[in-house]
């Protein structure tokens, strides 16, 4: 389908089917205890796919070179993000990858909304928001559904809650 022709199902679908697809492999890692779970699997793949989709309407109007600016921010971006990723000294675990994840989709949003997708912004927030939200107390019943395996012990609140 031409870029110019995504109509907000379309979107929608796209970044539905991106989040989903995120979060069904950041499930399995969160099951498994590693360092990214849903959530912050499920904002990789919501925030790439915003992303994306933004590069696809404005390659249309604004020519192919908004790839590269696009690019090099999120690069940067990236960076930023790292910078609160935190290994925590007294164990094993990792903190502040929700977070990272989170500072990376403000980008993409914020690539969007420069772009003038508002409409792709408000879907991007609606999921992230949503993911947010709801992320957690899903991480915690698949818990008490499938179990955890043998030895491990998990902190639900490894990215301060969030």
């Amino acid at each position: 389908m031409p870029p110019a022709t995504l109509g907000i199902g379309d979107i929608v679908l796209r970044l539905a089917v991106a989040t989903l697809s995120g979060c069904l492999i950041g499930l399995n890692r969160d099951l498994h205890h590693k360092g990214a779970g849903m959530r912050t699997f499920g904002l990789v793949s919501l925030a790439t796919a915003g992303i994306t989709i933004a590069t696809l309407l404005a390659v249309e109007t604004q020519g192919d070179n908004i790839g590269r600016v696009v690019q090099g921010v999120l690069t940067g971006v990236g960076f930023l993000g790292a910078g609160v990723i935190m290994h925590r000294a007294d164990s094993a675990r990792v903190t502040g990858l929700t977070t990272a994840a989170a500072v990376w989709l403000a980008a993409a949003i914020a690539i969007a909304s420069g772009l003038g997708e508002l409409l792709l912004v408000a879907v991007l927030v609606a999921f992230a928001l949503a993911l947010l939200t709801l992320g957690l107390p899903v991480e915690r019943l698949a818990e008490r559904i499938f179990g955890t395996p043998a030895g491990a012990e998990h902190d639900p609140d490894e990215d301060g809650g969030q």
